[in-house]
């Protein structure tokens, strides 16, 4: 039977579509970067692009469906293959992929002069694709543990599609539902799978460093009590996003979320960047629910576009970065350890959400500041694609 690293050696064709995490995570940092360079102009005026979508629009849904689009791809077509024992998707047919996800960045970002309709269709094509291929995967492996990680992909997807529905009708889809939907199935990824990966990492790393603490092993009880009180929370956010209760809901789902990630051992790995920047991607989660809570209760602290960005650029961000750089270093032979440039692009990351929050508190200098953390944050994508793409565009395949 042909293996996983039989079939990536025996494609002859450019490394990059060797396997999934090349083009995606490679394409992702790129367009992070670029996407936040247009940006910063367009805050101004000084740049306008030819997009149906207005700019605030354009911002969210590039950032959250652009990019974290593409992230999941990269994640889920390297770590389906190890879930379910089924074959890896290579050679063209990934090309395809990678493909359609871009002409999906070309016909949101040149709109203006197309239909709607085939704006939706072009940049839905890549994740409806992408959701055939893995339910194929883990339905003809009978993985139903993972049945878990598609339903989150599908509502995701359809989040997408809420969104160009928003913004077709001339609703302020950045703070709309489809929004909320997609940035809710964004949070319950990281809850459940950083909820499996983050404890398993950190115990790997932890036994081999001698006697101590260790995380406790995930998915007790405990986890999926916190990641019901989640959901829960998430669809009354969704639905009622300036309710009092939906408040009460955060806080008691933020609560949950920063228990789970005490029981981890988080204090012990300080030493490792790899370990400490997925615990910090994930209190995020929590942090940001517990931001969201005090904004709909105390509107006047800081704005709810502030609060929603510690998800967005916190866990989202640092969260799929952490995952991007142990992911390119392990798949392609390299020592799972961060060098110096790793540890200043994460760093670069937590700037760039921390000087984006202060933009809330402190109005009066939010254009200065919105200025400084996108500068932030392109150097922490734009420093990805350099440090990783040259690992990401050569052939080595760790077996």
């Amino acid at each position: 039977m042909t293996t996983t690293a039989e079939q990536m050696r025996a494609w002859r064709g450019p490394a990059i579509l060797s396997f999934g995490f090349r083009p995606f995570f490679l394409g992702a940092g790129v367009w992070a970067a670029l996407a936040m360079a247009v940006w910063i102009p367009m805050l101004s005026g000084a740049v306008e692009l030819p997009t149906r979508f207005d700019p605030v629009n354009w911002h969210s849904h590039e950032f959250l469906f652009g990019y974290l689009t593409a992230v999941i791809a990269g994640f889920l077509l390297t770590a389906v293959p190890n879930w379910t024992g089924q074959l890896p998707i290579v050679g063209w047919s990934l090309g395809g992929l990678f493909a359609l996800w871009i002409g999906g960045r070309v016909a949101v970002t040149f709109s203006a002069g197309l239909p709607p309709l085939a704006v939706a269709l072009a940049d839905l094509a890549m994740p409806v694709a992408l959701t055939g291929a893995l339910a194929r995967e883990i339905i003809v492996g009978k993985n139903w543990r993972n049945l878990i990680v598609l339903a989150m992909l599908t509502v995701f997807t359809v989040a997408n599609a809420i969104f160009h529905w928003e913004a077709a009708q001339g609703i302020y889809a950045a703070q709309g539902y489809g929004l909320r939907t997609g940035l809710g199935a964004a949070m319950m990824m990281i809850a459940v799978i950083g909820g499996r990966i983050i404890p398993s990492f950190t115990r790997n790393w932890l036994v081999r460093q001698g006697p101590g603490r260790l995380p406790v092993p995930p998915m007790q009880r405990f986890d999926k009590v916190a990641l019901l009180v989640l959901l829960v929370a998430l669809v009354f956010w969704i639905a009622a996003p300036f309710a009092p209760l939906t408040a009460a809901f955060l806080f008691v789902a933020g609560g949950g979320q920063f228990l789970r990630l005490s029981r981890w051992a988080g204090q012990r790995i300080l030493a490792e960047p790899l370990l400490w920047v997925l615990h910090l991607g994930f209190i995020f989660l929590p942090i940001g629910a517990f931001a969201l809570a005090t904004a709909i209760l105390v509107p006047g602290v800081f704005g709810g576009a502030s609060a929603q960005h510690l998800w967005m650029a916190g866990a989202v961000g640092t969260t799929t970065m952490a995952v991007m750089t142990r992911a390119t270093l392990g798949h392609t032979g390299q020592t799972l350890s961060a060098c110096r440039g790793t540890v200043t692009l994460y760093l670069a990351l937590l700037l760039s959400t921390t000087v984006r929050l202060a933009a809330g508190l402190w109005p009066d200098q939010a254009g200065l500041l919105y200025t400084l953390s996108g500068l932030a944050w392109i150097f922490a994508f734009g420093g990805f694609a350099a440090l990783y793409g040259p690992a990401l565009l050569r052939q080595r395949i760790r077996n």
